[in-house]
């Protein structure tokens, strides 16, 4: 018997599980495969969402109708917003979640798209005709027919753990290998490399002197991920807490070097440079007497901790030996050992914009093995490949957002264009105009996108739009009202500015650094009048507001400077052009050109090895 379906997603994790969703809420018939539905987008790693950058793209997911947002507003027990000492463009959103909670939370989301339906197994290979894949099929032996495939496999191809000189095949702990695909893929001409990423041991906080560590307690604020309008529960926080390595900490684990798979060439694979292991800290930065360590919970009812930044594949006797020497772990149990993981991923310099392999028509990457680390950076991954493959059978135009739209944007643009040499990770400062690109304004740069190719509902539109009339009716507001001396000096005293001579615009007033308009409202009767008609939206409407009023001047010059590059992008190049014909660029540039296939002359500027000269040539050659 064959089973047919528009689109199959191969792994349930987080790639695999946004993928799904967005590719049944445009409409197509999808089936999801995983290995066990008891543990969708389980949280590897360590059990939090958001950060430095990652905190921007979980709100883009969630503006474009994903949900991690929302998922993981449902399990968080700690939320805080980091970076708050600096501008808006490096504001973060990061939240402590229930491991458990978020699991079962994702469980309910699945289940309730119509289109969406399951299937408990392992995907052994793809079924290729006529040089398309049409399938799958199954460690048990059946055929899934479709029109798309979206591979979201994560750690699990040819997945390989270790701790010490212990070896143990799998994707994770505890849970078996997927094997077959590369071997195909390699078949068809793919790429196939190694990476590995490690995660840290798992603490009985029971054994734990929380006394000795220094606490580190969320946002009490009614902050969230989702700009859906639902509140959340914060009545039922729990704090992290601060503990620092030492020198015998380090000298504990120096014992233990001769039997790292790290040093003694066990691991060949490609590590993230940015999360590194504990012995690999100790090493690269032998100057430093201590490093930094976060002890996360799991959830609200287990006592089960993450360590934080001690991520290791020493033996596991090294491991507690040395954790024994960490002030406040010094009667410390461990649950499990940490380990590091080797795996297989495709250099995604072998996909489209879309996530679409360029060897094999139908077949799409999402996730790890496209050479990425984190939740986050899958899951917008898989979002949009889910959106992409569905538009492609609807025989619509392709969802690709630019490097001044999204994050997400900067992400999928970095790694089919420039590749990666190590697990890719996230950074404000890999975004050229983070200005734009901040966690607040997700939502009007992206919401109405989404709504045009029918994936963001009616509902998000409509907050959208009040959010932006109410922003109007504030800003217009103080744009329009005049000030008096006497009516404000005695404020301006207060926060250390200079007082009024002569009445002045309000709008004049706030774009003050020392000035708050949380702070002007409980001066200003009228607009204390306005704010209260905001209802709980208030405080969204104001920060909004304040950061349009304060940097509008950065926003409008980083605009210009946006648009500027923008019409490079707007150049389009043929895929299927030999740039050989080209003798006058470089052999390299050539060579890469080739290999990449740039669709615009702004992507072919961006690769590593075309110079400006290049570029200067395509132009002419394009008639520019």
């Amino acid at each position: 018997m064959i089973y047919e379906y528009d689109v199959i997603v191969v792994g349930g994790g987080h790639a695999g599980c946004e993928a799904a969703a967005a590719a049944g809420n445009m409409g197509s018939r999808t089936l999801l495969i995983t290995m066990d539905m008891t543990k969708f987008a389980q949280m590897s790693c360590n059990p939090a969402m958001g950060g430095v950058a990652k905190g921007q793209i979980i709100r883009e997911i969630d503006a474009i109708g994903g949900y991690s947002g929302i998922v993981t507003d449902r399990s968080m027990i700690q939320f805080r917003m980091l970076n708050k000492s600096k501008g808006p463009a490096m504001w973060s959103p990061r939240a402590q979640c229930d491991r458990s909670t978020f699991t079962l939370e994702w469980r309910k989301v699945l289940e309730s798209i119509d289109n969406l339906e399951f299937w408990q197994d392992n995907v052994t290979g793809l079924i290729i005709e006529k040089g398309e894949v049409i399938g799958v099929e199954t460690l048990m032996g059946i055929r899934f027919v479709s029109k798309k495939v979206i591979l979201t496999a994560g750690t699990f191809i040819n997945g390989l753990m270790h701790v010490g000189k212990v070896k143990m095949e799998g994707g994770r702990m505890g849970e078996s290998p997927a094997y077959g695909l590369s071997e195909q893929l390699s078949e068809y001409g793919f790429e196939v490399g190694r990476m590995k990423t490690g995660t840290p041991a798992r603490l009985d906080g029971r054994s734990i002197d929380f006394k000795k560590l220094q606490e580190q307690p969320g946002d009490y604020e009614n902050r969230k991920f989702s700009f859906l309008d639902y509140d959340v529960d914060y009545t039922s926080h729990k704090s992290c807490y601060i503990a620092y390595t030492n020198l015998t900490v380090h000298s504990e684990l120096e014992k233990g070097f001769k039997d790292s798979p790290m040093f003694n060439g066990t691991i060949d694979s490609i590590g993230p440079r940015y999360c590194p292991s504990i012995e690999d800290k100790i090493v690269t930065f032998s100057d430093k007497e201590q490093h930094q360590l976060f002890l996360e919970p799991e959830g609200l009812d287990t006592v089960e901790y993450y360590i934080n930044g001690f991520s290791s594949s020493l033996p596991w006797e090294v491991q507690y030996s040395a954790m024994l020497e960490i002030e406040g772990l010094e009667n410390v149990k461990v649950f499990r050992p940490g380990y590091a993981i080797e795996y297989d991923y495709y250099p995604p310099t072998q996909l489209y914009h879309t996530l679409e392999t360029k060897n094999l028509p139908n077949l799409y990457f999402a996730g790890q093995i496209n050479g990425t680390t984190g939740y986050e950076e899958a899951g917008a991954q898989g979002m949009m490949a889910g959106i992409n493959a569905g538009l492609k059978i609807r025989g619509d135009q392709e969802f690709v957002l630019g490097r001044d739209q999204a994050y997400i944007g900067v992400l999928i643009d970095d790694l089919v264009t420039k590749g990666v040499d190590e697990p890719y990770r996230m950074f404000t400062s890999r975004a050229e105009y983070r200005i734009l690109l901040r966690q607040d304004n997700a939502d009007d740069r992206l919401t109405e996108l989404s709504a045009n190719i029918g994936l963001a509902n009616e509902n998000r539109v409509n907050l959208l739009m009040e959010k932006r009339k109410l922003i109007e009716i504030l800003i217009d507001f103080m744009r329009e009202y005049s000030i008096a001396p006497n009516q404000i000096n005695g404020f301006l005293s207060r926060v250390g500015t200079s007082p009024l001579r002569q009445k002045m615009k309000l709008i004049e007033v706030a774009k003050r650094p020392q000035v708050g308009i949380l702070e002007l409202i409980n001066e200003i009767p009228e607009l204390k009048r306005i704010y209260d008609g905001f209802g709980k939206r208030g405080e969204e409407i104001v920060e909004a507001s304040e950061i349009a009023i304060k940097y509008e001047g950065y926003i409008k010059r980083e605009r210009n400077m946006a648009d500027k590059i923008i019409r490079l992008e707007r150049i389009k190049l043929d895929k299927n052009f030999n740039y050989d014909r080209l003798k006058s660029i470089s052999t390299e540039a050539r060579q890469k050109l080739n290999r990449i296939k740039p669709g615009t002359i702004g992507q072919a500027s961006r690769i590593s090895g075309v110079s400006p000269s290049d570029v200067s040539v395509l132009l002419i050659y394009m008639g520019r």
